[in-house]
């Protein structure tokens, strides 16, 4: 049995946050806003695995009410989610996420994105897609007040 996900997240630009994006940790002068590490495309990927396996989404398994993910690594809480998601009898086949961020450009940072989360996974690199495009200054990303993930993955019976 095959089965696909979709995952979408959104954080706030702020001053003094690193900015992570898919584990890397790319310069620029501005930050992501949230209660873990603000992730944003990593946390679109975990809604995408756990929606495609029907468990739910990263809020249900993560809450950020819970002070012990306060700041936490988002490649650790995909781990996490991967095994969940092998627990409910099924592992990745491949996936795709696109990162909308008018600043910083993400060219450079693209292969590494892709192994940290390969890794994390547990598949071979040429599964996992990370693309990033601007918005044309248009809309709150435009205006870098903020970024957008999308994901959508692929999933089959162990």
């Amino acid at each position: 049995m095959i089965r696909i996900g979709y995952g979408m997240d959104v954080h706030r630009l702020v001053e003094n946050r690193d900015l992570i994006l898919c584990g890397v940790k790319v310069p620029h002068t501005l930050g992501l806003l949230g209660h873990s590490d603000a992730d944003v495309a990593t946390h679109a990927l975990m809604d995408a695995l756990l929606g495609a396996a029907a468990l739910g989404d990263i809020g249900k398994l993560f809450p950020d009410t819970d002070e012990k993910y306060r700041g936490a690594d988002s490649i650790l809480l995909l781990k996490r989610v991967m095994e969940a998601v092998r627990q409910a009898g099924y592992k990745p086949v491949n996936t795709d996420i696109t990162i909308a961020a008018q600043k910083p450009k993400l060219r450079p940072y693209i292969d590494q994105m892709r192994a940290r989360l390969a890794e994390a996974m547990e598949l071979e690199v040429g599964r996992v897609s990370v693309k990033a495009t601007t918005t044309e200054r248009l809309g709150y990303e435009g205006e870098e007040l903020g970024m957008t993930a999308y994901a959508v993955c692929l999933i089959e019976s162990l």
